[in-house]
């Protein structure tokens, strides 16, 4: 019951904190706990035929379990520190981006080799996106895929499995201060550690602000991205996609000065549900296998909101909105760009007559009932500067799917270490609120593992 090192959560921060430590002292005992499944047993079931909508499992398959909620992604490693965290700001901008490909590499090496890595840089669509007042972020991207990023996962997992204690199905009650050490609370039992590492992603958001007020580590209030997932036919992006799989783009409206960008871009993917703490939003995966492609391509068109004071619940916020949409549409819902701008709502036999054939079982229905005027003002303006760019993105049959948030947790103060207040507790990946990627909390494990051991 008693280890060297406790790591709370098995998604990429967790998982490549373990492997680096055991990587650098094999000697140390390390345990892993985990609320979700195993992954061999991440099961979501829906199925498109008997159960064609979320049925709220106690734990979601798809958020939960070994690999995080990056396991059924699209496997997208964006090497940058232009999007998708600080982490630089805590540890360097080489030092981050060292870690970004020292984690490539290890995925190359547990059955990503072969797959691609897509740059940015240097491209002619800068130009092309800056002539319309939208604007290019730069970075590569490895793209693994769901299909072969579960085969790396799986390969992780049979590497660590008998080097490291795994702890499924088992939900961390509590964390405690002892002397010499930490207590790791579960249901049924306490364990102790001389140090422990909390990560636990974004659908431990919650979790994670109840520690970090009865420890007494300070926060501060992050922001909620909200908007809708954008899908249209493969070949109105494929000029983009071919050559750069994902781009980044952002744009400032001229009505508010707000920020929209793109987010998660899946190239011939799929549109797919998520359950956040019983809220049902909207995201995207992608295959590399080209048996599972699809026709369209999809990707979200998010707004950020910060808030000043006193207001501090940014997640509270979002959260509201997708209950707005849940209640409404049972879930989520799809609105053709059509329909939207002539202030109508969709219906079935719209939906049905659509070009677009939609990839998700959504509730027809009228957004501008869901969504805040002036993110939804922000996201149709994007559109159109989107259709500069790529033709088509303005179709009325362009699908809107509502609502997608992005929940960012409360950034947590920890040092260049990612270490809290208290000597040996750290905070890492999306759970402290300073990562949003796969790339960056995967990093920000290996990062941690390394200033224990060093």
């Amino acid at each position: 019951m008693n280890y060297d090192i406790i790591i709370i959560g098995a998604g990429p921060g967790g998982i490549f904190s373990a492997y680096e430590l055991n990587k650098l002292d094999p000697s140390l005992k390390i345990a892993v706990f985990e609320a979700g499944h195993a992954l061999s047993k991440r099961r979501c079931p829906i199925d498109g035929e008997k159960i064609k909508s979320c049925i709220s499992c106690k734990s979601c398959s798809i958020m939960s379990g070994f690999g995080g909620a990056g396991a059924f992604s699209d496997g997208k490693y964006n090497i940058t520190n232009d999007f998708g965290g600080t982490l630089h700001e805590y540890i360097g901008k080489k030092q981050a981006l060292d870690l970004m490909h020292y984690v490539d590499e290890i995925n190359m090496r547990f059955g990503g080799e072969g797959t691609r890595l897509y740059s940015t840089a240097g491209t002619r669509f800068k130009t092309l996106c800056i002539q319309h007042d939208l604007h290019l972020l730069d970075a590569s991207v490895r793209h693994l895929g769901t299909d072969i990023n579960y085969i790396v996962l799986e390969n992780l997992y049979a590497h660590l499995k008998d080097k490291v204690s795994f702890f499924f199905d088992t939900p961390v009650q509590n964390v405690r201060i002892i002397d010499g050490g930490y207590e790791v609370v579960c249901k049924d039992a306490v364990y102790t550690c001389a140090k422990c590492i909390i990560s636990v992603g974004r659908s431990g958001s919650k979790w994670m602000e109840t520690v970090c007020r009865d420890l007494d580590i300070p926060t501060k209030s992050n922001r909620v991205d909200i908007g809708v997932r954008v899908e249209l036919p493969a070949a109105v992006f494929a000029h983009l996609t071919d050559e750069l799989y994902e781009s980044k783009i952002v744009y400032r409206t001229e009505k508010y000065g707000d920020r929209v960008r793109t987010f998660c871009m899946n190239p011939k993917g799929a549109v797919v549900t998520e359950n956040t703490n019983g809220i049902i939003t909207v995201n995207g995966h992608s295959y590399e296998d080209p048996a599972r492609q699809t026709e369209n391509t999809n990707f979200a068109l998010l707004v950020a909101k910060h808030f000043s004071e006193p207001f501090k619940d940014s997640n509270g916020y979002g959260e509201s909105i997708a209950r707005l949409s849940n209640m409404l549409g049972g879930g989520v819902i799809v609105q053709r760009f059509g329909d939207l701008i002539r202030g109508r709502r969709s219906t079935p036999s719209r939906i049905e007559e659509s070009f677009t054939t939609a990839t998700l079982n959504a509730t027809p229905g009228d957004l501008s009932l869901v969504l805040p005027k002036r993110i939804l003002d922000g996201i149709i303006e994007m559109i159109y500067a989107l259709d500069k760019v790529a033709p088509g993105t303005a179709n009325d049959d362009t699908l809107l799917y509502g609502v997608e948030v992005k929940f960012y947790n409360m950034e947590v103060a920890v040092s260049e270490k990612l270490e809290s207040r208290y000597e040996g507790l750290y905070v890492i990946g999306d759970g402290s609120g300073i990562t949003h990627s796969l790339s960056h909390a995967s990093a920000s494990g290996v990062h941690v593992a390394r200033s224990i051991v060093g």
